[in-house]
């Protein structure tokens, strides 16, 4: 700012370094989600760039990933919608992921993820399947990809979720979850039925207090930003 030729610092109202390192529970997420909602930067936005910065991070770890097999598991809610974006940005570097979707497409709880899926079913690269009774779905893959509850978990882990977290931990593929692994409670780190074993575990925005408690559910943990404007903590953090 101008002031007869001098120029005026304006102060930040809060101090963005104090903010950078600091751990969160999923309600301070979800409200500062909300906060970037309104400021413009749309949930939409926050999920296309979870999915691509997840995808980054195993094509990273798997260079030749067009000779890989790639499951997705995702529920219905915003983590498989984070995976269905996942699935497609896999598509555009040469692997032919599949996606197991743990429901029916109308039950998929959000307008972003219901875009995200809608996108998927004009793909032929992408192999979807709607499983209900995950008994017959194959575990023999390379890399599984756990978009199912994230930090949705509430109580007893219900079915379909539940066989199809059996089946993952059963596989010897290398497993990335997305955000937070399916059934672990990211206050708290405690597992109250069953959780994903994850080898890595890209978490959004900051890492969740529970998270490190539970690493030996997360594996590596990867923080990475979305996006999301420094702004949209005030009032959360701050």
């Amino acid at each position: 700012m101008f002031d007869g030729g001098h120029v005026a610092l304006v102060k930040p109202l809060f101090d963005m370094k104090l903010c950078i390192d600091m751990e969160i529970t999923v309600k301070q997420m979800m409200q500062i989600e909300e906060n970037g909602d309104q400021m413009g930067f749309f949930r939409k936005l926050m999920m296309e760039n979870a999915g691509a910065i997840t995808t980054r991070h195993i094509v990273d770890h798997y260079p030749d990933l067009e000779s890989k097999k790639v499951t997705i598991f995702a529920g219905l809610g915003n983590n498989g919608g984070d995976a269905f974006v996942v699935a497609r940005h896999l598509a555009a570097f040469g692997c032919s992921p599949t996606v197991v979707l743990l429901g029916h497409p109308d039950k998929i709880k959000t307008e972003e993820a219901r875009s995200n899926w809608k996108i998927l079913e004009k793909m032929n690269s992408v192999n979807l399947i709607l499983a209900s009774d995950t008994s017959k779905i194959i575990s023999d893959v390379d890399v599984i990809v756990d978009g199912i509850l994230g930090t949705g978990i509430s109580g007893k882990v219900r079915e379909p979720y539940s066989s199809a977290i059996d089946l993952i931990n059963q596989s010897h593929a290398f497993k990335f979850a997305v955000d937070v692994p399916s059934g672990l409670d990211p206050d708290t780190g405690l597992v109250n039925d069953k959780c994903v074993k994850a080898d890595i575990t890209v978490t959004f925005h900051k890492m969740k207090v529970g998270m490190p408690k539970g690493q030996d559910m997360c594996g590596k943990i990867m923080v990475e930003k979305i996006g999301i404007p420094p702004e949209a903590e005030i009032g959360v953090l701050m």
